[in-house]
């Protein structure tokens, strides 16, 4: 007899009550994982991949109930079971990984008590549960576990309390691990870490997967087959590496489409999106659900309702012409970025120069920027790279203000000086300098409308009121493409994309000459994404400004920047033209940085493995900071005496014992 799936969906309906009234988020949703199977659920936020996920586990909210259709965990129903078989069940063969670790782990228990909870409840003993602890966190590659099982959450890195939530999940050895958007926010070089982690323990585990991301190179990575959802349909489905290479719905054609292609840069114009929006939840459409943002859809899509037909190869689509699928027109809500000509004699619109600051903790100096010197022309854009602890979101913050550099550093706007801090800047560089932050729920008030948030801005920022202050954020959301339905709407009640579009309506109130972009899109799908770098980019385009751009993804990053400064420690390790810095020779850091990146068609050569994590800025490595990870380093050399910031080519420079002729030779650049 053969092995049952690790889950089984057939035919599941999902329906939330909101305000009385059922609402349908699932619609009849097949889809099976077999034993030691990672499978892939691709798709835009609202279109139920988490609450698939949570109905698989019975997680679902008090609102929330399976309305229809069967969940199988090894074969064995999960609705309806009773509550402590459902205990039972979850406490031994499932477990769940979050998005977001530090609001996964308790802050107030130490993390070695927390993963030793694990074991206790199967019955362990405490002393046992110590050991198996340590034994875990070796698996997780944490190499030294007992000093960090002393440790409090918010006393851990990113990645590192991703791991311990990852080895939180596999203490029961459970049969079926999901793992909901694991490495959202991780920078490069963990998520790689993270993903050959979860290569690793499957393997050894033989423990099934359901991973639910919206970054689509890291699906194309780890996954077997791919499942492709959308408005809480399943319209397309099969294993991974055809159904990427070749879609076959126009949905699914659509979110590849939205991914920079490898190398692609704003010059050569706009990204693709998708048309329209995702329907509200519980919209029932009449026949093809995508119908209304599909440019293929005819009469027959607006009236019949295609069924998920196999199509060969283990592959199946939810669409009448799925054959023409991957001849869907190029669709973008913008045409073409306005026509602009690079002045390379202008006059900065930022410089900094000797920039540093120092942080006082505990009695000890913490210098988290050393002597960073940069300037920022009009109209062009820098992106920020390097790991977390870099140094970025302090730079950041000193650009604007909000933290003051330490003595000595000279900041200049527009060739005049700039005060250090907020409070001693003229309101005319409180306007030119703004932000837009990752999260826009953390930056807009919920209290206040569209209307109130932007206005206020323009009020202030401005100096605009009645009549003026009203046609300014007339223009202002027609600039970023914000419809006027939502100038009533509170930010809870727009999706993450349309928040995000106030924020930046918001930062271009005053007319801004510089913008710092701190991870704007990181927290958003691919089809969110393109519409708010297109916008971006439009926006300088038309206005002149400047970006500070700030992101872990390199793809993101070399479509938008002018540009690119790598940080390491507080160290500027590589400056120069976009293309020079991606195309090499790199600094080794830019190259580890670099080969770690994902993409849909593989990564161009093996990763570099960098060892251990980015020192504490406390006590520094002496000689080249990168030395004690750094795969090229040089005995006797690196350890000694920190590099200068030497010329690699013009406008290009690399802080490298290595010589420039060597790293083109040892990279292939």
């Amino acid at each position: 007899m053969p092995e049952p799936d690790a889950l089984t969906l057939e035919d599941l309906e999902v329906t939330y009550s909101v305000r009385g009234k059922p609402r349908r988020v699932l619609h009849g949703v097949s889809l099976s994982i077999g034993q030691g199977e990672s499978y892939g659920l691709v798709g835009e936020s609202g279109c139920g991949k988490s609450t698939a996920a949570l109905a698989a586990v019975d997680y679902l909210p008090r609102n929330g109930q399976v309305s229809a259709g069967r969940i199988l965990v090894n074969g064995r129903g999960m609705v309806g079971l009773p509550g402590r078989e459902l205990r039972r069940l979850r406490a031994r063969n499932i477990s769940m990984v979050y998005q977001d670790p530090g609001r996964a782990l308790n802050p107030s228990i130490r993390i070695g008590r927390q993963v030793g909870e694990v074991y206790e409840v199967l019955g362990i003993g405490q002393r046992e549960a110590r050991e198996r602890s340590v034994e875990m966190f070796k698996k997780v590659r944490i190499s030294d576990p007992l000093p960090v099982m002393q440790r409090y959450p918010h006393q851990l890195s990113g990645g590192m309390q991703q791991r311990v939530g990852i080895a939180m999940a596999l203490a029961n050895n459970p049969s079926l691990l999901i793992l909901d958007e694991p490495t959202t926010g991780l920078d490069a070089t963990v998520e790689a870490e993270v993903l050959d982690l979860i290569r690793q323990l499957r393997a050894e585990f033989g423990t099934s997967i359901l991973f639910i991301s919206h970054n689509l190179g890291v699906v194309a990575s780890v996954c077997d087959r791919v499942g492709v959802l959308y408005a809480g349909t399943l319209v397309e489905e099969g294993p991974t590496a055809p159904l990427f290479s070749g879609p076959r719905h126009p949905y699914t054609v659509g979110l590849l489409r939205c991914l920079p292609q490898r190398g692609q840069r704003k010059a050569a114009g706009p990204l693709s999106t998708i048309p329209g929006f995702l329907p509200a939840a519980g919209t029932e459409i009449k026949g093809c659900i995508f119908a209304p943002r599909c440019a293929l859809a005819d009469d027959r899509c607006h009236a019949e309702e295609p069924a998920l037909r196999a199509i060969g190869e283990g592959r199946s689509s939810r669409c009448h012409y799925h054959e023409r699928a991957p001849d869907l027109p190029v669709t973008s809500a913008v045409t073409a970025f306005a026509a602009t000509t690079a002045d390379p004699d202008a006059k900065p619109a930022l410089r900094v120069d000797n920039l540093a600051k120092t942080f006082q903790l505990k009695g000890h100096e913490l210098k988290v920027l050393h002597d960073i010197s940069l300037e920022l022309k009009p109209g062009e854009t820098l992106g920020l790279v390097g790991e977390s602890g870099s140094g970025k979101t302090t730079l950041a913050r000193v650009l604007l203000g909000l933290t003051p550099p330490d003595a000595g550093t000279a900041m200049e706007l527009d060739g005049e000086p700039l005060a250090p801090t907020l409070a001693h800047r003229m309101l005319a560089a409180v306007k030119a300098l703004q932000i837009v932050f990752q999260n826009p729920d953390s930056a807009l008030n919920r209290s206040h409308t569209v209307r109130r948030l932007i206005g206020r801005a323009i009020g202030k920022l401005a100096g605009l009121k009645g009549v003026a202050q009203e046609k300014r954020l007339t223009e202002l959301t027609h600039a970023v493409r914000l419809a006027d339905r939502y100038l009533a709407a509170r930010p809870r009640q727009l999706s993450g994309g349309l928040k995000q579009r106030v924020a930046i309506a918001r930062a271009f109130a005053g007319g801004p000459r510089i913008v710092v972009c701190d991870e704007p899109t990181s927290a958003l799908d691919v089809s969110v994404q393109a519409a708010i770098l297109n916008l971006l980019a439009d926006l300088q385009a038309r206005n002149r400004v400047s970006y500070v751009f700030i992101s872990h993804d390199l793809g993101v990053v070399r479509y938008l920047s002018d540009r690119i400064a790598v940080l390491y420690l507080g160290r500027l390790m590589e400056i120069g033209p976009a293309e020079r810095v991606f195309s090499g020779p790199h600094h080794p850091y830019t190259e580890a940085l670099l080969s770690a990146v994902p993409s849909i068609g593989g990564r161009h050569g093996e990763r570099i493995r960098l060892s251990g994590e980015i020192p504490s800025a406390i006590n520094p490595p002496s000689g080249c900071v990168f030395h004690t990870r750094c795969p090229r380093a040089i005995d006797g050399v690196c350890a000694e005496s920190e590099p200068p910031l030497g010329e690699a080519a013009a406008g290009h420079a690399i802080r490298c014992h290595i010589p420039v002729t060597e790293l083109a030779r040892v990279q292939g650049a």
